[in-house]
């Protein structure tokens, strides 16, 4: 009798008559890809969740125009009825079913527990609200020449309800996936510099389909705003890797860092500086992250506040 290389004698005792029935391995069946290889399987998904709910906005007036049908605009914009479903759909939802695919209850308990680490040390929350204003302040004033302008009260007022909208929105749609899930996984197996390199252009691309629409400036901008873009991602990921690691791992700093960004950026930035256009802007922002992640660089020795878990 010839024996395959890969058989055991627990194996092959499911085979025999009268034997019970082998159960299946963990890695095998349908899901069995999904086990073996969570970080691919992650992003596979997330980018495919999200491209095919997004395909309708694109096709429809807010894009490409092939589909007569215009989404329409709450508060203010079509981006949270045409955006907001796609992105929900993707890295969080793609994150929530692989790691209970992958890890079971215990990364389940994990995954949402960095969901509520709310209580890290006060100056972090000073940083992620305080930090990021000033950095986009000082990158517009230079860009803008020192042409700036104090911002309106209805900005102002706007301010603190727009960053909760962003929380529940932006923030909640993405961070659990990108930072969540990926990112300690990115960490433990390339270092926190090269797995933080590797997801800041994946971060980027999974945006990319957008530039096809009105939340991308479609149909005038050109080639060079998604460039400009993923060149922020890349750079201000250095930063969201940093506040991540060294708050403990805790989301909701994550989230609100990310959310500060584009809560100034939606909010305050055409008011204070009416001069820059968005091409120009983005470029501002972009320089202003890129300053951001040498100096978390050079300050952390390229370690981005990482310490290795004894396991997760």
């Amino acid at each position: 009798m010839t024996i395959s290389d890969r058989s055991t004698p627990e194996t092959d005792r499911g085979t025999l008559p009268g034997a019970p029935p082998r159960a299946p391995a963990r890695d095998g069946g349908v899901l069995g890809p999904v086990r073996r290889h969570p970080l691919l399987s992650f992003f596979v998904l997330a980018n495919l969740m999200s491209w095919l709910a997004w395909l309708p906005y694109i096709l429809s007036q807010n894009g490409l125009g092939i589909w007569s049908y215009r989404y329409p605009d709450a508060l203010g914009a079509s981006q949270l009825l045409g955006v907001l479903p796609g992105a929900y759909l993707g890295p969080i939802a793609s994150a929530l079913f692989v790691t209970a695919v992958a890890d079971g209850r215990p990364g389940l308990r994990r995954w949402l527990g960095r969901m509520w680490r709310w209580r890290v040390r006060w100056h972090w929350y000073a940083i992620t609200l305080l930090g990021v204003p000033a950095f986009m302040l000082a990158s517009g004033y230079a860009f803008s020449g020192g042409q700036i302008t104090a911002p309106s009260v209805m900005v102002v007022a706007a301010y603190v309800p727009g960053l909760i909208i962003q929380m529940v929105t932006t923030g909640l749609a993405e961070e659990p996936g990108w930072r969540d899930f990926a990112l300690p996984r990115m960490q433990r197996r390339f270092g926190p510099l090269a797995g933080t390199m590797i997801l800041g252009p994946l971060w980027a691309v999974w945006h990319l389909p957008l530039f096809l629409t009105e939340w991308g400036g479609w149909p005038d901008a050109d080639w060079t705003r998604p460039v400009v873009f993923a060149a922020f991602c890349v750079a201000f990921n250095i930063v969201m890797t940093w506040v991540f690691n060294r708050t403990g791992e805790s989301l909701p700093l994550a989230m609100l860092l990310h959310v500060s960004v584009n809560n100034f950026a939606s909010i305050v930035w055409s008011d204070v500086f009416p001069t820059i256009d968005i091409d120009r802007a983005q470029q501002a922002m972009a320089s202003g992250a890129a300053v951001a992640a040498v100096l978390v660089l050079v300050g952390t020795r390229g370690r981005l506040g990482y310490r290795a878990p004894d396991a997760d």
